[in-house]
């Protein structure tokens, strides 16, 4: 019988709590895409049991039937608290969020804020597929500036960017991953820094989405963007999504910086209504009383970027793959193995393993797959010996 979440200790590395047999009874999208016979490492989900703490607080809310509206500010309250905690950012103000949806559509609800249709926004390629899908859906013009050596952003690149769409005199925004989604790269101070600069100096309004900002190495340090100098004027959106698995449970928070106050205030109420009250009793668990769970699994993700990296030099080593700081992902450039601009779809056929395809990530994306870290050491063995057998 699979362990309880009340029964893991806190300290536990969760990715090796549930056995295959116990995940494949999920209905989610992770495990009903695809065939039995095919391991998911593709959609960010995770292969965790809830943080006893979240699954308290849901089930807390089921034995009574609270299950209604969601009101107060619990959620920012426990947000504000981790980010003192955790990034020593002490200026998120309670006052100065807004309850969103998820990250994505609060996305959404801060660009019609700061931009009209036709509007350009900025973006660092490859990156989250689903900017380009919900942006070309709102009517905003997606304008590309790539990443540059180490995975980073290019300031050059970006420059030129802004310069080049604030010539047409319209309004412009620009949508900063961090960390970056699919590379894993965690900005620095300074890095964001100079986009508070830049931005400033064109412009520019700058929305960060900041949704993987828990989820980081041990040994690494994320940065909120708001709380550099000079971004006074930008949004941040977070959640406790991605860090305790939580996709499903709907509650995500819009954040904005002192100068930006007033655009928020502006968001409709209405859009408050799409999240879940039982998501935010989850989230507000997460971020109050999850984090002994979350350095957990922040270890146990440490161990699966080394596996992952010994395990691609000794079955792949054609691969190229950098363990990243941030995220829970695997960004891996499989150009040198010939498989053509979409090596997911060789890996799927040939090898029954499921991966994100790299053009979907946009201009720099062909040749590469995005991998999910977040499942236990034995299924990361296990999908890569199977890619390695697809090739032979």
């Amino acid at each position: 019988m699979e362990p309880r979440p009340s029964d893991v200790p806190a300290d536990a590395n969760p990715l090796r709590a549930l056995s295959l047999d116990t995940l494949r009874r999920r209905t989610s999208m992770k495990w009903r895409t695809y065939p039995a016979d095919v391991l998911p490492l593709w959609v960010a989900e995770m292969d965790v049991p809830l943080a006893a703490p979240v699954a308290r607080a849901i089930a807390d809310a089921v034995a009574i039937g609270d299950t209604g509206y969601p009101a107060g500010t619990a959620y920012a309250q426990a947000l504000a608290g981790f980010a003192r905690e955790r990034w020593g950012w002490r200026d998120l103000a309670v006052e100065r969020t807004a309850i969103v949806p998820d990250v994505m559509l609060g996305i959404v609800e801060v660009l019609k804020l700061v931009t009209r249709p036709g509007d350009p926004v900025v973006v660092n390629c490859p990156v989250y597929p689903p900017f380009y899908q919900f942006l070309t859906h709102m009517d905003r013009r997606v304008v590309e500036a790539p990443l540059g050596a180490g995975q980073r952003i290019d300031f050059d690149a970006l420059e030129a960017a802004f310069r080049d769409v604030v010539a047409g005199r319209g309004r412009c925004a620009y949508l900063l991953c961090s960390p970056h989604n699919p590379t894993g790269t965690v900005h620095s101070a300074e890095e964001l820094a100079a986009v508070a600069t830049l931005a400033d100096e064109y412009g520019v309004r700058v929305v960060a989405d900041e949704i993987h900002a828990p989820v980081v190495a041990l040994d690494a340090a994320f940065v909120p963007y708001l709380s550099v100098p000079g971004a006074e004027g930008g949004f941040s959106l977070m959640s406790a999504s991605k860090a305790w698995n939580l996709a499903g449970l709907k509650a995500a928070l819009a954040v904005a910086g002192p100068e930006a106050a007033e655009d928020l205030a502006r968001m409709p109420e209405e859009v408050s209504h799409g999240s879940s009250h039982v998501g935010i009793l989850a989230h507000t668990a997460a971020l109050r009383d999850g984090g002994g769970w979350l350095d957990a699994l922040r270890a146990g993700l440490d161990e699966n970027r080394q596996l992952l990296a010994r395990l691609l030099a000794e079955r792949l080593p054609a691969v190229r793959y950098r363990p990243a700081a941030g995220t829970f992902l695997a960004w891996l450039d499989c150009r040198p193995l010939g498989l053509g601009d979409n090596p997911a779809a060789f890996f799927l056929e040939r090898g029954r393993v499921a991966l994100s395809p790299g053009p979907d990530f946009g201009t720099g994306g062909a040749g590469h797959v995005r991998l999910n870290l977040a499942t236990s050491p034995e299924v990361l063995t296990e999908a890569v010996g199977r890619m390695a057998d697809a090739l032979d």
